[in-house]
């Protein structure tokens, strides 16, 4: 797979949003696929099954929260657990650590076919590019990454992958790879992957999962697929590794079990998902299935920085996709045009503290602050607080250009001064209103404000303010207010 999180001089593609947002807007195809895209009405129908979901919703987030207060000790006690029933325990302080210690399980134990169940964290990493560079054949085994491995792309969607591409788009790839005759129908492609699938299962080395969660008391493993991908890529090969973020940490079974009534409904609209599956260890005496060796990595990557931080309620996360299947600007642009692993509006808070804020510009800008993001969180993770703050940094940090931090003093000026700021938007309403003409859409704004106007129309004021109208309402019942 080619790496897309950078350019040809190795700088972070989300660095170049503005632009690749550009490009997808005006690119037919991933518009048609978007107008496709509608997980908000599969979760609103399952979250009116519930009478609560409010209440879980407080009560999940209670639950990371509980996690992330006491992290060390929750890391350690999964640590102990986990090595007392034979799993073998990493820690990843970097991406490079990641590519590094499972290219060392995986040379100790002479694997030459790597099959993977999805993995975000491995994405940050590129471990795929890794292990084909040390020698060994990845596999990815969930439907839509395998369909963008295919492609040569990554993900443009944490749990849809591929929602970027078209019924088309799956065939010609499936018929330019598989070197069989062109499939028409889902049934019929899926069928064939399912057929190719089938013999990396059978013999493959080592199995590569993520973990949606890691439980504490048990020291297990916890991943939620709808396919069985997921199931046979821990069970079938002799080693498994599964890697996966400190963060991703919960106490008891209890608590995934909360977690899991709010996740499945919000990701995929599902009142729970097609599977299910606790990994605790390696194959032991007596057991039908199993690997030989179980290892977990656990990442750091710039995590621990959020705890304690203003960030910290970002690590919430428990990567359902909802804040995105309903963000007006992630479906209107896609996955890509983020530049990083995670899009949407998790993306633009979660990747400038992983890469840099100055590697990611424009994410915290990606936004109308609309709040449906934090509305439908189901750990509720303020999203537009987290996306104000950061924009806050960068004009703190001198990161914003000057004419824009410039603007932003006078408006401040101008707003500690009831006066003056009156009778500027007084000046400005009217102003606005000229512009507009008889079509009452202004076509270009002056200066700063051109980017508004280049691709669209701005509805032009009624030439005067809110205080002005407020004053001028009409009264009720003979003048009372």
């Amino acid at each position: 797979m080619i790496s897309q999180h950078t350019d040809s001089t190795g700088t972070y593609a989300s660095v170049h949003f503005k632009s690749r947002a550009h490009d997808k807007l005006n690119d037919a195809k991933v518009q048609r696929a978007m107008r496709n895209f509608n997980l908000a009405a599969a979760r609103s129908r399952a979250v009116a099954e519930v009478d609560n979901f409010e209440d879980l919703r407080t009560a999940a987030a209670a639950i990371r929260d509980r996690s992330l207060a006491d992290l060390d000790v929750w890391l350690e006690r999964f640590e102990r657990e986990a090595t007392r029933r034979g799993t073998k325990v990493h820690w990843a302080e970097t991406h490079d650590d990641i590519n590094r210690i499972v290219i060392e399980i995986a040379k100790a134990a002479s694997v030459r076919k790597v099959i993977k169940s999805k993995s975000m964290v491995s994405e940050e990493s590129h471990l795929n590019a890794a292990l084909e560079g040390a020698g060994m054949q990845v596999v990815e085994t969930d439907l839509g990454e395998y369909i963008i491995q295919l492609a040569g792309e990554t993900p443009s969607h944490i749990i849809a992958p591929a929602i970027h591409k078209t019924r088309d788009d799956v065939a010609d790839l499936f018929h330019e790879h598989h070197k069989t005759p062109r499939k028409q129908s889902i049934s019929e492609l899926t069928m064939e992957a399912r057929k190719f699938l089938r013999e990396h299962f059978l013999s493959a080395d080592m199995g590569i999962s993520g973990s949606n969660f890691l439980i504490a008391e048990t020291g297990s493993t916890f991943i939620v697929t709808n396919e069985g991908n997921g199931r046979m890529t821990t069970t079938m090969p002799r080693v498994h590794v599964a890697i996966t973020g400190i963060e991703k940490v919960v106490p008891t079974l209890e608590d995934v079990s909360a977690l899991m009534r709010v996740l499945a409904r919000s990701a995929t609209g599902q009142s729970i998902s097609n599977y299910i599956s606790v990994n605790t260890g390696p194959k032991q005496p007596g057991d039908a299935d199993g690997p030989e060796e179980m290892h977990v990595i656990i990442v750091d990557a710039g995590r621990s920085q959020l705890i304690g931080s203003d960030m910290q309620e970002a690590l919430r996360c428990i990567r359902c996709g909802a804040c995105m299947n309903h963000c007006p600007v992630y479906q209107n642009i896609g996955g890509h045009a983020y530049g990083w692993v995670y899009p949407g509006p998790i993306g633009s808070v979660l990747t400038p503290n992983y890469i840099g804020l100055q590697n990611a510009l424009d994410l915290p800008n990606a936004a109308t602050l609309c709040n449906q993001c934090g509305v439908v969180c189901p750990v509720r993770i303020p999203l537009p607080d987290l996306m104000r703050k950061l924009r806050e940094k960068q004009v703190d940090r001198g990161l914003r250009p000057k004419s824009e931090r410039f603007a932003l003093k006078m408006w401040a000026w101008a707003a500690a001064r009831p006066g003056i700021y009156s009778l500027f938007t007084r000046i400005a309403a009217r102003v606005g209103k000229s512009m507009g003409g008889s079509g009452g859409l202004i076509h270009k704004l002056p200066g700063g404000g051109a980017g508004w106007t280049q691709d669209r129309d701005m509805p032009a004021p009624g030439g005067k303010t809110f205080r002005e109208l407020y004053a001028n309402r009409p009264s009720k019942g003979g003048g009372g207010r």
